[in-house]
């Protein structure tokens, strides 16, 4: 029987209907072929980082278990690709870094593996080209890493990953989930992070608090 990880996949949205393209995105994950959804976060708002003038964001977490691959690196490249597929299919195309978005999806954790691995170019960013580019200089390889390297210090991911794993140490950090949250909104205030809705397993989509 194939190795199965349980991975931690991160959810956004700033543009249209988001809570309904959340919810749309997470059917698709649950749909991934041999993938198994195991949890659904809240719902949270979140202010923007980096480009702060644009709609505040939407965003969630699920848990999913998924084939590991004849190593990390495989299963999680593979996952990622899936991934860009279901960005892709919301309508997703290039975009300013930190800037508005249909749906935004990070591998956050991969089971108990610490990877960092060359993307291919299919598997590269979305992003506005640069005048390097444009001028015809190859763009420089873009690694996937994973414990995703921002998640400690963004609260639209600690929310999230929170409430489905407070006592979770990812790999090659020294305190629980919870432990980081808490400190994070302290530093930022109360307001940096709003819950909006708990998932409903039945209709399969958020409901207001």
């Amino acid at each position: 029987m194939a190795r199965r990880v349980r991975a931690y996949v991160g959810l956004g949205s700033n543009t249209g209907d988001s809570a309904t393209t959340l919810a749309v995105a997470v059917a698709a994950l649950g749909a991934l072929g041999g993938a198994r959804l195991r949890a659904v976060s809240r719902l949270y708002v979140t202010r923007p980082v980096g480009v702060l003038d644009q709609p505040d964001y939407l965003n969630a977490v699920v848990a999913l278990e998924v084939a590991r691959g004849p190593h990390p690196d495989d299963g999680a490249l593979a996952l990622l690709r899936a991934l860009k597929g279901i960005e892709a299919d919301a309508g997703r195309t290039d975009g300013r870094r930190w800037g508005p978005r249909v749906l935004d999806l990070d591998l956050l954790v991969f089971g108990r593996a610490r990877i960092l691995v060359a993307r291919p170019p299919e598997l590269a960013p979305i992003r506005v080209m640069d005048s390097a580019e444009a001028a015809g200089v190859p763009p420089a390889p873009t690694l996937l890493q994973v414990p995703h390297r921002d998640a400690a210090d963004r609260l639209f991911v600690l929310a999230p990953l929170a409430d489905l794993a407070p006592g979770l140490v990812p790999p090659g950090w020294h305190e629980t989930v919870a432990t980081v949250r808490a400190r994070r909104e302290r530093e930022e205030g109360a307001d940096a992070v709003r819950q909006a809705g708990d998932w409903d397993a039945r209709t399969r989509r958020w409901v207001d608090r």
